[in-house]
C-alpha cells in the first residue's frame, strides 16, 4: 500500500508528463474500444435483419442500394417493378418464399411498407396490442414507431409521399392503427406495416386527384376507363425478398439479370462487399489506435527514465535506509501500471460516450439503436495489451535501480 502511495505521489509530482502519457493511452484505448463496439452492434443488426433472405428482386440500379432499401430500410428504393412480372419470375421451384414490399411513403420519417403476413412471420414478430393488419388502410406499427410518434390503437394518420417526412401529405385517405408489435430488435420495430392494397389505393386516389385538378373529365365512361387503367398500372411493388429452397437457387439471380428488365441482388455478396470497403477504414483506424498506444508506452518510458535520473539521490537514500531494490523496481512498475489502468478506464468511458452519440445520430437518421454499452470480451484483451505496454515501458528504466551505486550517488549529491 505504501508503494502504491509513493507511486501515485511520484505521478502527481510530474503532472504534465503523467497527463500526456495517460492521455495517449486513453485515446488509443478509446478508438479501439469504440471500433469493437460499433463492429459488434452493426454486425448484429446486419446479420439479424438479413437472416433468411437469399435474394432481393427489384428495379435495375445499384444492387447495394436495393439491398439497403429493401432489407435494412436505410436507403431510397431503386424504383418500382410490375407485380405480375415479379410473381412470374418467382414461380421457380427453387424459390421457397417470395415476400412483396411496396415503399415510398412515410409518417414522421418512419417508413410505411405495404406487404403481407409472410414479412411479419419472417422476422418472427408478434403483435403486443391489437391485431395484425388485414383490411385496406389498416396499419400495424413497430414498437419504436409507437414510442416516438405516440400513435395508439384506433388512431388515424395520413402518410407523406417520400421517405424523409417532408413530402406532400396524402390527406385524402388515412391509415388506422389496428395493432402494435412487441419489440423484436429487428427492422420491424421502426416500420409501419399495411397490406399492399393500401399503398395501391393511396396512390390511385392521389393520381386521380392530380388528374382532376389538371382537367375535368368529360364523360363518366371515360372516367371509369381511366380509373381501371390506373388501377392496373398501380399494381406495382418496390421489391421482393426471396428465400431459396437450396443453395442452387443462386443460379436464378444470373438468369434474371441477363434475361429480364428486373434486377436480382444477392445480400451475401453485397453486404460482404460493403464490409470489405468499410474494413479498409476500420483497419486503418485500428492501426492508428495501436500506434497511439505504443507512443503512449514510449511516453511512459521517457517520463520514468527522466524521473529516475532526477530521483537517483532519493532512491539511493531509500536504499540506504533499508528499502530493497526489488521494492523500488516494483514502485516504478506500479507507476506504469497505474497510467495503463487509468487510460483503460477513461478509454472505456469515452468510447461509451462516443457510441451513445453515434447511436443518437443513427436513431435520428435511420431509427436504428446502437446503445449496448456492456463490456465486450475483446476489451479485456485490450486491457491486457495496455497493461503489458505500461509495465514494459516502466520496466526498462526501472532496471537502472539494480545498477545504482548507493555510495557514489549519495556522494555526488
Amino acid at each position: 500500500m505504501n508503494l502504491l502511495k509513493i507511486s501515485w505521489a511520484n505521478l502527481k509530482d510530474k503532472p504534465l508528463s503523467s497527463f500526456l502519457s495517460g492521455l495517449l493511452m486513453t485515446l488509443g484505448i478509446t478508438i479501439i474500444s469504440l471500433l469493437l463496439l460499433l463492429n459488434k452492434q452493426l454486425d448484429e443488426q446486419f446479420s439479424r435483419n438479413v437472416k433468411g433472405i437469399d435474394m432481393v428482386l427489384g428495379a435495375k440500379g445499384s444492387p447495394l442500394q436495393l439491398i439497403l432499401s429493401s432489407i435494412y430500410q436505410i436507403d431510397a428504393p431503386t424504383g418500382n417493378i410490375p407485380l405480375e412480372e415479379a410473381e412470374r419470375l418467382t414461380r421457380n421451384p427453387m424459390i421457397k418464399t417470395a415476400i412483396p414490399l411496396s415503399m415510398g411513403d412515410s409518417y414522421q420519417t418512419f417508413r410505411i411498407v405495404g406487404t403481407d403476413k409472410k414479412y411479419v412471420d419472417h422476422f418472427e414478430a408478434t403483435v403486443g396490442q391489437g391485431t395484425l393488419f388485414q383490411k385496406e388502410l389498416e396499419a400495424t406499427i413497430g414498437a419504436r414507431v409507437a414510442e416516438v410518434t405516440g400513435l395508439k390503437i384506433g388512431d388515424t394518420f395520413s402518410g407523406s409521399h417520400g421517405l424523409d417526412g417532408e413530402g406532400e401529405e396524402h390527406g385524402q385517405a388515412q391509415y388506422k392503427v389496428v395493432g402494435i408489435f412487441n419489440p423484436s430488435n429487428t427492422v420491424i420495430d421502426q416500420l409501419i406495416l399495411t397490406p399492399l392494397s393500401s399503398v395501391w389505393a393511396i396512390h390511385a386516389h392521389h393520381d386521380e386527384h392530380e388528374s382532376e385538378s389538371v382537367e375535368d373529365l368529360e364523360e363518366d365512361h371515360d372516367h371509369e376507363h381511366d380509373h381501371e387503367h390506373e388501377a392496373e398500372e398501380a399494381r406495382e411493388i418496390t421489391s421482393m425478398l426471396i428465400k431459396f429452397r437450396n443453395p442452387m437457387g443462386m443460379m436464378i439471380a444470373r438468369g434474371i439479370n441477363n434475361n429480364s428488365k428486373l434486377q436480382a441482388a444477392l445480400p451475401s455478396i453485397e453486404i460482404n462487399r460493403l464490409f470489405s470497403l468499410l474494413g479498409i477504414g476500420v483497419d486503418t483506424l485500428r492501426g492508428l489506435a495501436v500506434a497511439i498506444m505504443l507512443i503512449a508506452g514510449i511516453s511512459v518510458f521517457v517520463s520514468l527514465y527522466n524521473s529516475l535520473k532526477e530521483r537517483r539521490y532519493e532512491m539511493a537514500l531509500m536504499l540506504s535506509m533499508g528499502a530493497g531494490r526489488t521494492q523500488l523496481f516494483g514502485m516504478l512498475l506500479l507507476e506504469g501500471l497505474v497510467l495503463s489502468l487509468i487510460g483503460f478506464v477513461l478509454g472505456l468511458i469515452l468510447s461509451r460516450i462516443g457510441l451513445l452519440l453515434f447511436s443518437m445520430q443513427a436513431e435520428q437518421n435511420f431509427h436504428y439503436s446502437l446503445n449496448d454499452i456492456s463490456i465486450l470480451p475483446e476489451e479485456w484483451l485490450v486491457l491486457g495489451v495496455a497493461v503489458l505496454i505500461g509495465i514494459l515501458a516502466a520496466a526498462l528504466p526501472a532496471l537502472g535501480v539494480y545498477r545504482m551505486n548507493i555510495s557514489r550517488t549519495l556522494a555526488e549529491e
